[in-house]
C-alpha cells in the first residue's frame, strides 16, 4: 500500500475498509475501448476502488476490464472495492435487487462491496433512463426514498452487496433514512472540491456515522464557466509548485485530509496515475486553510430537471 494511504482508508458500517481513492468511471461519451483502457491503466497504477453506477451505461466495458486485470493475475476479486449506484427510474422496492443484479451481470461479478442510492428522487419506472413527458419535463414517480432503502437491506441480506449507502442527499433526507433504518449508511457521495466545501454536510454526515466520498474533486473541466477551475487557481498551483506535485494532486490530498474519499475520472493514463500519487506528501494547516478559502459554493450536478420534485435535495441548506 502506497505512502500514507492506510491511515485514510474509510470504514463502513459492515467494518470493512473502502480505499481513500477511486477510479471514476463517469464517460458516457467514451467508447467502450477508452473506458477498458483506463480502467486497466488504474488497476495497474494501484488503484483498487472503481466507482460505477447503472446510468454511466458502461459497466459491461467496466466489467471486461475487471476480468482481463483478474485473468492476467493482477489483481484478485477480493482486493478490489467496487461500487456501483441505483439509477432513479428503479426506486420502486420490486425493482432495486433487479437493477442490482443486472449491474452484478454487466460488470461479472458476484457481489459488490458498495451500493448506492443515485438521487433520492425516483422517476417514472421502465424504459428511458430519463422519461420526458410530450412537453420535455421528465416524468416523477412518487416512490418514498425510505421504501427504496428498505429493498437495499434486503439486497444486504441476500449477499449481494457489502455495504449500502446513498449519493446526493441532504441531511435532512440522510436522518429520516437513519430513523428507520435495520442497515445503517456506510456512505453518502457528494459533490465536493475546493469550490464546492459542503462542510456542514461532511460534518452531518460523520456525526452520524456515515463516510464521505466526493464526486468531481476536481470539478468539471468540460463546463464552460465564469470561474477560474480549479487547476488553474493561483492558491492551488503554488502550494503544487512547492510541494512539486500537480495543482489535481494538491486539490485531491487536500480532500483526503479532510477525511473525505475521492474519485476522481480521466481518460488520460499519466493523469490516471498522477491522480493515484498523493500519498508521498502533505499539505500543512496554513495550506489546508489557504486552500479552504477557495470555496465559492459552486455545483456542477444539479440534476436541475428534477428541480420541482418533492425530494429535489439542493433546497436545503445542507
Amino acid at each position: 500500500m502506497p505512502g500514507d494511504m492506510q491511515k485514510f482508508e474509510l470504514t463502513l458500517q459492515s467494518g470493512r475498509k473502502m480505499p481513500p481513492v477511486g477510479l471514476g468511471t463517469l464517460a458516457p461519451d467514451e467508447g467502450e475501448e477508452e473506458v477498458i483502457k483506463a480502467v486497466r491503466v488504474a488497476i495497474k497504477a494501484g488503484y483498487r476502488h472503481i466507482d460505477c453506477a447503472a446510468i454511466y451505461r458502461n459497466e459491461r466495458a467496466v466489467g471486461s476490464a475487471i476480468k482481463s486485470a483478474i485473468i492476467e493475475d493482477t489483481v484478485r476479486r477480493e482486493d478490489l472495492f467496487i461500487c456501483s449506484k441505483l439509477w432513479n427510474t428503479c426506486h420502486r422496492p420490486d425493482l432495486v435487487r433487479t437493477s442490482l443484479r443486472k449491474s452484478l451481470e454487466d460488470l461479472g461479478v458476484q457481489y459488490l462491496d458498495l451500493y448506492l442510492m443515485h438521487w433520492p428522487m425516483a422517476y417514472k419506472e421502465g424504459g428511458e433512463f430519463h422519461p420526458w413527458d410530450e412537453n420535455g419535463k421528465i416524468i416523477y414517480s412518487d416512490v418514498d426514498y425510505v421504501d427504496t432503502w428498505k429493498a437495499l437491506e434486503d439486497c444486504v441480506d441476500e449477499g449481494l452487496v457489502r455495504d449500502i449507502g446513498m449519493s446526493n442527499f441532504n441531511s435532512k433526507q440522510l436522518q429520516r433514512i437513519l430513523d428507520v433504518a435495520r442497515i445503517k449508511p456506510s456512505n453518502n457521495q457528494l459533490e465536493i472540491n475546493v469550490h464546492l466545501s459542503n462542510e456542514k454536510l461532511i460534518e452531518f454526515c460523520k456525526s452520524v456515522g456515515v463516510t464521505v466520498t466526493a464526486f468531481a474533486p476536481l470539478g468539471n473541466l468540460s463546463v464552460k464557466r465564469d470561474h477560474t477551475p480549479i487547476i488553474e487557481e493561483p492558491v492551488v498551483l503554488d502550494i503544487a509548485k512547492k510541494k512539486n506535485k500537480t495543482a489535481a494532486q494538491v486539490a485531491l490530498r487536500y480532500l483526503i485530509q479532510k477525511g473525505v474519499g475521492v474519485v476522481p475520472k480521466s481518460k488520460t493514463p499519466s493523469r490516471i496515475v498522477e491522480n493515484f500519487q498523493i500519498f508521498d506528501f502533505s499539505l500543512s494547516d496554513d495550506e489546508m486553510k489557504a486552500l479552504a478559502q477557495l470555496n465559492r459554493n459552486i455545483r456542477v450536478y444539479d440534476e436541475s430537471i428534477a428541480l420541482e420534485h418533492k425530494y429535489y435535495p439542493f433546497n436545503e441548506p445542507f
